[in-house]
């Protein structure tokens, strides 16, 4: 007997299951991942003003610099998720390693600038006396824990294309919980100070990183891949992720131009610029969260010889994004009265950043679709693409956010300029994907 073919309706709903299957851990992972900062501050803030600012200076410059070789997760997602649609584990999880043994080099280097630099670091980004002791403390403490926070990211990365995205939930969970109790019991109970919560944060990352690496190391002997270091797959590995850097340097010199236009125009400004862009930023982890599944889900489609396949998921997952975009938009513009309470109660701010967060709500459809697009070209290893793009979306925003301290508009003007900057993003991913070149199938690229 004949089996009837699958309807659209059929289609969508089996694309609905694999978003909902992967985005929603991946979203507890992202979540979890800042809380880290959370309870670090909660705890050492009870030690002090000079020690809460030392930490905030010394965690501003390790969050940019993991967030700098974020790649290291992005393209190997990629890469695994394409073996994994050839039906080729072993070549996946070999590819994962080459990803973990690049991570590694790239920690040991970290390592060797920042610490006998890190006092010279501290105080070009403006630490004042009181606050760089501590924040040298932490900064070289901490930097001894980067090796284990790129192996996480890599890590994340292999199991991600692998399409497991609950390890990386439980793991993340588990690390908050560690960490938090570490910290606490080293600060006060073993009266280390701000250095007892980064050694509690090191220690819940190195074990972190160990359960990753069991993980994967075990996954690798079951299918006979080698965890002997490549040279050849970690020059591909860095060779695939050098486009990424390039994006993701990009975007973080488009948020650092916004923060310094909005510096120049005032205290007021600046402050309420921090609420919009903290709120921002956490309404990205849920739209990231369907762009990772993007990455494993349009990866494997490709690797699997299936671009009608990738096309129909880019499309639903587009659809995901919008209506994602909406809903948090409209949860913005309902919960701004009591938002912007939560932070400061300066009338002068609110009035700062009642426009912005207006123009953030109403950015959100653009930035569902921004998102997704992107961890659909990520998953179909266009980093070049996007590098460019990118790149062009900075010399678009770059002249007109430095001209609103010139031309006037205040804040609002700043975050107008921020909407443009995703708009600009959404027709360059627009037209990529439209255009068709991103469907390139096979297990490599």
């Amino acid at each position: 007997m004949t089996q009837a073919p699958a309807t659209p309706r059929a289609f969508r709903r089996r694309h609905d299951r694999e978003i909902v299957a992967l985005a929603v851990p991946a979203f507890g992972a992202l979540v979890a991942e800042p809380l880290f900062l959370m309870a670090d501050s909660a705890i050492v803030g009870h030690l002090g003003t000079a020690q809460l600012a030392g930490l905030a200076v010394a965690s501003a410059l390790l969050t940019t610099a993991v967030s700098v070789f974020v790649f290291l997760a992005y393209a190997t997602t990629a890469a695994v998720a394409r073996r994994v649609g050839a039906d080729d584990l072993r070549a996946a999880l070999r590819q994962g390693m080459d990803g973990i043994w690049l991570a590694l080099l790239l920690g040991a280097a970290v390592i060797a600038v920042v610490l006998p630099t890190a006092p010279g670091i501290v105080d070009l980004f403006g630490a004042s006396q009181t606050a760089a002791p501590y924040a040298t403390t932490y900064l070289r403490i901490s930097a001894l824990g980067i090796p284990a926070m790129l192996v996480v990211l890599a890590a994340t990365g292999v199991l991600r294309g692998l399409q497991d995205t609950r390890t990386p939930l439980y793991v993340a969970v588990a690390g908050f919980v560690v960490n938090a109790a570490l910290n606490a019991g080293l600060v006060y109970g073993v009266g280390l100070g701000i250095a007892g919560s980064a050694w509690g944060t090191v220690i819940a990352q190195c074990g972190m990183a160990a359960v990753y690496l069991y993980v994967v190391v075990r996954g690798a002997r079951r299918h006979g891949a080698s965890l002997r270091p490549d040279l050849a797959g970690i020059r591909a590995c860095a060779q695939a992720g050098t486009p990424l850097l390039v994006r993701t340097l990009s975007l973080r010199a488009i948020l650092m131009i916004a923060t310094a236009v909005a510096a120049r125009l005032g205290d007021a400004d600046i402050a309420a610029h921090q609420v919009a862009l903290s709120l921002w930023n956490l309404l990205a982890f849920a739209l990231d969260a369907i762009a990772i599944a993007g990455q494993a889900i349009i990866g494997r489609y490709l690797g699997a010889d299936d671009p009608q396949g990738a096309r129909a998921a880019c499309h639903r997952m587009v659809q995901w994004g919008f209506i994602a975009g909406v809903v948090l938009g409209l949860l913005v513009l309902m919960a701004r009265p009591l938002f912007l309470p939560l932070f400061t109660s300066d009338a002068t701010v609110h009035r700062a950043a009642l426009p912005a967060l207006m123009l953030v709500a109403l950015g959100q459809p653009i930035c569902g679709i921004v998102f997704v697009l992107d961890g659909v070209l990520m998953g179909a290893g266009d980093g070049p693409y996007l590098a460019w793009a990118m790149l062009l979306t900075l010399a678009v925003f770059a002249p007109v956010a430095l001209l609103v301290p010139v031309l006037g508009g205040g804040l609002t003007a700043v975050w107008a300029a921020m909407t443009l900057m995703m708009t600009v993003r959404m027709l360059t991913l627009w037209l990529r994907t439209r255009s068709g070149r991103w469907l390139v199938t096979g297990a490599t690229r």
